[in-house]
């Protein structure tokens, strides 16, 4: 799946990377960064994207679209399309660019606003990474995990790097009858759940 990536997605992919790595040492607010995944979360998502059952592929948070090119990799590999949820409208024109430039357009559908919105809207999630303002993780999953096919997975990201904020959203996840759950110490941390 990793060999499918062409030159304009991995330009964009390091043009991001650059982005992100001269935010971080500049000490931008975290308001105006993209504040976008490590390379390997973006791997391990395309893996499990790639695994994911029949149903739809959810992403709240596109920031730059960054994770949406991993998950698009994945996406592709099953025929299968993306839909991700922004609701900074200037984060939003950054990803429509980078899906423009990496040639993803067909397989990625962005939809500016509030997921909460949105979410309960949708059906049969199959796969769903959420990587968006931190005290939304509760309202986000609850609104996800309900419309979850079985053996569908929700990925939550930063719930090591941020454990004071997202500890009890851990906790509940990790008792939570619907799915089964662990914390994968990848990056800055991943909370993975498998609907039962």
């Amino acid at each position: 799946m990793f060999h499918t990536i062409g030159p304009e997605m991995l330009a964009r992919m390091q043009e991001l990377e650059a982005r992100d790595a001269y935010e971080r040492e500049a000490g931008l607010p975290a308001a105006q960064r993209l504040r976008q995944i490590a390379p390997d979360t973006g791997r391990f998502l395309a893996l499990m994207a790639a695994a994911a059952p029949a149903g739809i592929y959810v992403e709240i948070g596109t920031s730059g679209g960054y994770s949406t090119l991993w998950i698009t990799l994945g996406a592709r590999s099953q025929q299968r399309k993306v839909l991700t949820l922004e609701i900074d409208p200037q984060k939003g024109r950054l990803a429509r660019e980078t899906f423009r430039r990496a040639h993803v357009e067909e397989v990625v559908t962005l939809v500016e606003g509030d997921a909460l919105v949105h979410l309960p809207r949708l059906d049969k999630i199959a796969f769903c990474f959420l990587d968006a303002e931190k005290e939304l993780y509760p309202a986000c999953y609850e609104a996800v995990v309900p419309r979850m096919v079985r053996g569908g997975w929700l990925i939550a990201d930063n719930v090591i790097s941020h454990r004071e904020v997202l500890q009890p959203f851990v906790d509940n996840a990790l008792a939570d009858p619907r799915v089964d759950a662990l914390v994968l110490p990848l990056d800055r941390g991943l909370l993975l759940c498998r609907r039962v």
